[in-house]
């Protein structure tokens, strides 16, 4: 107790540091993104060092080909992404002609005596319920007229990502210099070796957890588009890079895919189609992809990675969620090690026979 009370300023500036920065979640997203570019960049930049670069020309030269290979990605999909929303566009009065006279009829001959959802049905629920339909639009209308200055902030945060990437990958190195002269020395070996293998964990599942996000979206871009979807493209990369959560990005794709078949060729057997690549998708992804890419690196159940996004999200919003899997893998080491330190107890072991009487034949006949 007498370190507790020697000691309590230090504890009070921390939780206070905590609470700083809890408070400023909303405008850390784009350093929070800078600072996770910056980490998985400095190994690239750290090989570029050792064969003579300066650190400096290392980041510049990093940027430079990052730039690249995201200016030849944006020209050879663009146009792909622009043909297949402005065919989406131009669909949608058909789409909703088709849902009016035929899904809503075949829909309202199935619900219950009373309930309608054919054009004159939908008019009456309208009409029944119009005032809480004012009151949506209401709140719609407060909500577009807030979207200049979320337009603004978001167009800010995206031009403060690369300048933030930027610096804190040139000073990577003198960052984690600084971080370990605060930790206390008798601290520093036991923080040392849990950052080293939570940096092995992160690394290894984000390299690999990129690599099967990239390969889904082709795999379904490529499958959807074979089986005859004119939204091959966005659906398929929206469902790779959705795959980061568990089954998140196989829901949202297949749902989507499905409805938009079903819109695009008003018939059953094409949506067999759909079911079966994304069928070969998760059958690749479950014995091939993350096996192999992937594996058991970070040492969480994917239920626990679904738990840590909601956590994040919930308590921190979009920073959390950015958050969530660092926090995951750090936490799943520190687990780790309390779980050794556990079984190697006193309080673990008591009661248990020591070796020597364990090994001690019994007197029983």
């Amino acid at each position: 107790m007498s370190g507790v009370r020697t000691h309590w300023p230090w504890y009070a500036a921390g939780v206070g540091l905590l609470v700083f920065f809890w408070a400023l979640t909303p405008v850390l997203t784009p350093f929070v993104i800078g600072a996770g570019l910056a980490y998985l960049g400095d190994p690239v930049v750290d090989r570029l060092q050792r064969l003579g670069l300066s650190r400096t020309l290392g980041v510049v030269l990093v940027f430079v080909v990052l730039a690249l290979a995201g200016l030849v990605t944006l020209i050879l999909l663009a146009p792909l992404l622009y043909q297949q929303t402005v065919a989406l566009l131009q669909n949608i009065p058909e789409w909703l002609a088709w849902i009016q006279n035929t899904a809503l009829p075949w829909l309202g001959v199935r619900l219950p005596e009373g309930v309608r959802l054919d054009a004159a049905g939908l008019k009456a629920i309208v009409a029944e319920h119009w005032m809480d339909a004012g009151r949506f639009a209401r709140m719609a209308w407060a909500q577009a007229s807030q979207s200049g200055a979320l337009l603004a902030a978001l167009l800010a945060n995206l031009l403060l990502v690369p300048i933030v990437t930027f610096y804190l990958l040139r000073d990577w190195d003198e960052l984690i210099a600084w971080i370990a002269r605060m930790i206390p020395p008798r601290h520093l070996p036991r923080v040392t070796q849990l950052a080293r293998e939570t940096d092995e964990v992160m690394g290894s599942f984000i390299r690999g957890q990129l690599s099967v996000m990239l390969a889904l979206a082709a795999l379904y871009s490529v499958g959807l588009g074979i089986a005859g979807l004119k939204l091959a493209l966005v659906i398929g990369l929206a469902a790779g890079l959705l795959s980061f959560v568990p089954y998140l990005g196989f829901a949202v794709g297949f749902v989507a895919a499905m409805v938009a078949m079903l819109a695009q060729e008003q018939a059953l057997l094409p949506l067999v189609w759909v079911a079966i690549v994304f069928g070969i998708g998760q059958v690749v992804e479950s014995w091939w992809l993350t096996p192999t890419l992937v594996g058991d690196r970070i040492g969480l159940h994917p239920v626990a990675v679904i738990f840590a996004l909601m956590a994040g999200g919930q308590l921190f919003g979009f920073v959390g969620v950015l958050l969530a899997l660092p926090g995951a893998a750090a936490i799943a080491v520190m687990l780790r090690h309390a779980k050794i330190e556990w079984l190697q107890s006193a309080l673990y072991r008591q009661g248990m026979p020591t070796e020597a009487s364990a090994d001690r034949p019994t007197d029983e006949a």
